[in-house]
């Protein structure tokens, strides 16, 4: 593990490979290690750089402080990106993290080659779907809420069963290997900074200005808005290609390190 500092922040890594620079970013309760199972593969052909998001593991928070923002993690990442060398770089994100790099996209088009996609979290405004009320949470983000009292109520499992459970279906909590489920209980009180983290939905001009080669990737199996949300910002995004991995669900390069590296090679190496 290495540290960068960013601006005035110590941000964690892992960086493993030689080749050009692949930086990947980690979703809701995820860090660093969240791409364990694929940064063998990659590393083969790429320098593999895996970050740990601000107030995430190694550092353990309490939740206390006001500087967790989507806003802020995007800015974390650009001056992270505008230290590594060589630049334009590659940059993948899962979930939430999915949202921050295309944020990065959006704003600093010129620090990057290539941009991948892996369900990205979010919601849309109307103009990407008319049904949407401005204001009212999402589905999603309603279940997300019960998860956050439960925690700040001592609840930690009852907490992370809940978010496991609505992102990878019932009963995913309790399957899960005890190593995931720690990994997840290190980062557990992020979700306390994420309910109020002020994150803006897409809308259609968001997705027009979006210029570099994009792939977006999503589980067969995923359900809810993670399983459409993808797919609706790729028919947005010029030029976007989409890869779906068989059989898999939202963390599917656990579920599929092989498939999942496959799809993530083939794009860049196009």
């Amino acid at each position: 593990m290495q540290t960068i500092k960013v601006n005035g922040y110590d941000m964690a890594y892992l960086e493993v490979g030689q080749g050009h620079p692949l930086v990947c970013v980690h979703g809701t309760l995820g860090d660093f290690r969240t791409w364990y199972a694929v940064l063998g593969p990659l590393s083969k052909k790429h320098r593999v750089i895996a970050v740990s998001l601000r107030h995430f593991f190694p550092e353990h928070w309490n939740g206390v402080g006001d500087d967790y923002r989507m806003a802020r993690h995007v800015d974390d990442v650009i001056a992270f990106i505008e230290q590594i060398t060589p630049r334009p770089v590659d940059l993948m994100g899962h979930s939430r993290g999915g949202h921050i790099c295309f944020r990065v996209a959006q704003a600093r088009p010129d620090l990057l080659r290539k941009v991948i996609l892996a369900e990205p979290g979010g919601d849309f405004d109307p103009s990407l779907d008319p049904t949407v009320k401005p204001g009212a949470p999402s589905a999603l983000a309603a279940r997300v809420l019960l998860s956050v009292n439960k925690v700040r109520e001592g609840d930690i499992e009852g907490g992370l069963q809940n978010f496991v459970d609505l992102i990878d279906g019932e009963g995913s909590w309790r399957r899960l290997p005890a190593a995931a489920k720690q990994q997840l209980r290190d980062n557990i009180y992020t979700l306390l900074g994420q309910a109020h983290e002020a994150r803006k939905p897409y809308n259609m001009a968001d997705m027009l200005a979006i210029k570099t080669p994009t792939l977006l990737i999503g589980g067969s199996d995923t359900t809810g808005s993670l399983s459409t949300m993808w797919r609706e910002m790729a028919k947005h995004i010029a030029g976007a290609k989409t890869a779906e991995i068989a059989h898999a669900r939202h963390w599917m390069f656990e579920q599929d390190p092989e498939g999942f590296c496959r799809a993530v090679t083939e794009f860049l190496a196009g």
